[in-house]
């Protein structure tokens, strides 16, 4: 007798597969070093959470998308999130946790893709 069924199987797969398990590292002179703390705190990261996003966004940069910041990503996953649950509160209608569940994961899946959509418009602007 199996204690997992498939469908748990595969999110658990989906969720291992957002760790952070791989470290990648370089060597920087001291004054390297100094750089990169100054702009982190700049920025109020910590340094490996900076570097981090640099690579992030090199990465999206290479891919065609534009880089956006951690924080209009999250401002507008709250913002999906929001408009997601006060609309059926307002007209009366209950969320279940499941349908809470499902909300949360669509916004995690669509957060950063409007965070993008939302940054080339206003370019446009």
């Amino acid at each position: 007798m199996s204690f997992f069924n498939d469908e748990q199987l595969t999110a658990e797969a989906k969720a291992k597969a957002s760790y952070r398990l791989i470290g990648v590292t370089t060597k920087l002179s001291p004054r390297e070093v100094e750089d990169i703390e100054r702009l982190a705190r700049k920025h109020g990261l910590q340094r490996g959470e900076f570097i981090r996003q640099l690579i992030l966004d090199e990465l999206a940069c290479d891919s065609g998308d534009p880089p956006v910041s951690p924080e209009l990503v999250e401002i507008l996953g709250l913002r999906l999130m929001l408009t997601n649950l006060l609309k059926p509160l307002t007209t009366g209608q209950k969320i279940t946790p499941e349908v809470f569940d499902g909300i949360i994961a669509e916004v995690k899946k669509h957060k950063r893709t409007l965070a993008i959509k939302t940054r080339t418009d206003l370019e446009k602007d």
